[in-house]
């Protein structure tokens, strides 16, 4: 079962939720439906490319920053 992100739309509160079939995600701090799911960056290391390690999330922004490489910020 996926963890997924989510921000509310009426608190603006950032959080994770574990989701289980059809249940809806509510905002832990002010109860509220009305959410929005973030799109996560992917946490694995592919050695696929002739050995060489590969980040999945190289090259891509996370949604925290503005910087294109996760190297700049240290995540």
């Amino acid at each position: 079962m996926p963890i997924h992100e989510y921000v509310c739309e009426k608190c603006e509160k950032k959080f994770e939720a574990l989701i289980r079939g059809d249940e809806k995600a509510l905002c832990p701090d002010c109860g509220s439906g009305t959410v929005k799911r973030l799109l996560s960056a992917c946490g694995f290391v592919s050695k696929g490319n002739g050995g060489e390690s590969v980040s999945a999330s190289a090259g891509s922004a996370c949604s925290g920053c503005s910087s294109s490489s996760c190297a700049n910020c240290g995540v």
